[in-house]
């Protein structure tokens, strides 16, 4: 199967659908946990919609060229949130489910962290990819080949200041 290209406002019409997937299940969540990177745009969203607290746990597992090959797995040492404790029915989003191990890693490590008991976590992400180990709680598009997802923000990843200074030009010269 050819790489999937996504737009900005495919994008978020399909976090959009997320929302409301989790929202007809009439599951009720006490925080939002984000995996960053991937996951911070779609649990901001989510957080906005359902007014919980976002907490956000930064993981990596992608490296090399074009950042496509999977590495080892590495998880913060620290959640970041604003709330004192961890809510006790957590919903754990990310953008997609590839391997699936960062999902199926990152459940035991939030019952580790927090300081209170934990009575549900559920899981929902945009993408769910046949070769995952993991089945999401909750997911918009089930992808049996398995393509490349090209988000709208990836372009970022090639870019650099200077770049942008030439695009932008010097209109935003300011504090000069």
């Amino acid at each position: 199967m050819p790489d999937l290209y996504v737009s900005w406002s495919e994008y978020h019409y399909k976090i959009e659908q997320l929302a409301a997937q989790i929202y007809q299940s009439a599951w009720e969540f006490n925080q939002i946990v984000c995996l960053a990177r991937g996951g911070l745009r779609v649990g901001d969203i989510i957080s906005r919609i359902y007014h919980k607290p976002l907490a956000i746990l930064a993981t990596s597992s992608y490296s090399g060229a074009g950042e496509q090959p999977r590495g080892n797995l590495i998880v913060a040492s620290h959640l970041t949130m604003t709330t004192e404790t961890l809510g006790s029915r957590i919903l754990l989003v990310d953008d997609l489910v590839d391997s699936g191990i960062t999902l199926e890693e990152t459940i035991p490590w939030l019952k580790q962290y927090s300081d209170s008991p934990i009575e549900e976590i559920r899981t929902a992400v945009v993408w769910y990819k046949a070769c995952s180990v993991f089945k999401p709680d909750y997911y918009i598009d089930y992808l049996p080949d398995n393509p490349w997802i090209h988000q709208p923000f990836e372009h970022y990843e090639h870019t650099n200041p200077a770049d942008l200074v030439a695009k932008v030009g010097e209109s935003c010269s300011w504090g000069r």
